[in-house]
């Protein structure tokens, strides 16, 4: 497949518009449009909603638009699924790449029920194989942790336990909605706070029931821990306020047993805030460490392109977007030659994940 995949991309909200400025310097891909679900910016220019120049693309509104485009694959990145949207594209032919709060559909199956009593991934599967195409989620934040959760483990003889951690400043993510929804700002006695924290990371989950499948290990359960953080203080952080007890920083944990024995661990540790109690030794990148035969510790560093001036919030803020969004991006060439259906990471090639050369 030497000729660029034609791309239509869903949604321009942080992750949306980082990745249209990506796919523009990615030599895979040819964008060819964009969905978007606001009203007020159909018939924009899309690079204009991106931040950028005018780039010729008028944003649409309607499902009917996307099928009509006849693109290869749809990258979808709204905050969540949109499943009726993706069931249409898929059987019109049409592969999906999404970083939507998908990983393997554990999550979506039991905390987002479809109405028929079917599980989505029985649903998706089907709509995928109808139109001979592939479903493929990265999982937003967490597309990167368990891939190298599976990876830092290729030399390891015996596996006893396992644990990758995202540990993570949050504050460069400027979306108000988003850490409403997580019950950030809220008083840290919250009762709805637990519930709350884990509605919204549950996808986390499912990253444990991805390495459990590539390990080949049956796992018993994967249950919800956490620890709040209140703020010592009233914290304003210019786009977001952060009252003195309430939430600004939380330790997550989603953990895989077998025999009642963690196995797999996953492990969230965000700070909006450090003026937390308690606090977190926040080290700003994605750690996995394997107790087994031999034992391995690999932090995996994530830095600025040379020249980058970190002191501009928007520059700070694209980190983050990139390394939502780059593993959807990368992935794209060996989903749309993989057999039809819903795959998760443990079932694309070593290739599915490898970067770009610059052109």
């Amino acid at each position: 497949m030497s000729q660029s995949i034609r791309v239509f991309q869903v949604a321009t909200g942080n992750v949306g518009s980082e990745m249209i400025k990506r796919i523009g310097r990615h030599r895979d891909l040819e964008l060819i449009g964009v969905h978007v679900y606001t009203p007020d910016k159909v018939g924009r220019d899309v690079g204009e909603l991106a931040g950028l120049d005018p780039v010729g693309i008028r944003a649409t509104g309607t499902v009917e638009e996307i099928i009509e485009a006849k693109p290869d694959v749809v990258t979808f990145h709204g905050v969540f699924p949109d499943e009726d949207l993706y069931i249409r594209v898929l059987e019109a032919g049409i592969n999906i790449v999404t970083t939507a709060d998908w990983i393997t559909g554990h999550h979506r199956n039991a905390n987002h029920p479809s109405e028929t009593g079917r599980p989505w991934t029985e649903i998706l599967d089907e709509a995928a194989k109808r139109g001979g195409v592939t479903f493929y989620g990265t999982g937003m934040n967490p597309g990167l942790n368990q891939i190298l959760g599976v990876v830092s483990s290729a030399d390891v003889a015996e596996i006893e336990h396992i644990t990758t951690i995202e540990s993570v400043d949050v504050s460069c993510h400027h979306s108000s909605a988003t850490w409403r929804e997580v019950g950030y700002g809220r008083p840290v006695d919250d009762p709805e706070l637990p519930s709350m924290l884990r509605k919204y990371t549950e996808v986390f989950a499912d990253s444990v029931w991805m390495m459990a499948d590539a390990f080949d290990l049956e796992l018993d359960d994967v249950r919800f821990e956490y620890e709040l953080g209140a703020c010592t203080k009233d914290v304003d952080l210019g786009w977001y306020q952060l009252p003195e007890g309430s939430l600004g920083g939380s330790y997550v944990k989603y953990v895989g047993t077998v025999d009642g024995v963690p196995r797999i661990e996953t492990h969230i540790e965000w700070q909006m805030t450090p003026h937390t109690s308690p606090s977190w030794d926040i080290k700003g990148c994605y750690i996995t460490q394997i107790i087994g035969d031999p034992q391995i510790y690999n932090k995996h560093m994530i830095f600025p392109a040379p020249g980058v001036d970190l002191s501009r919030a928007e520059d700070f803020a694209s980190i983050g977007m990139t390394v939502t969004g780059l593993p959807a991006l990368n992935s794209i060439r060996a989903v749309v030659a993989a057999a039809p259906g819903v795959l998760t990471s443990a079932d694309l090639p070593l290739r599915g994940f490898a970067g770009r050369f610059k052109k």
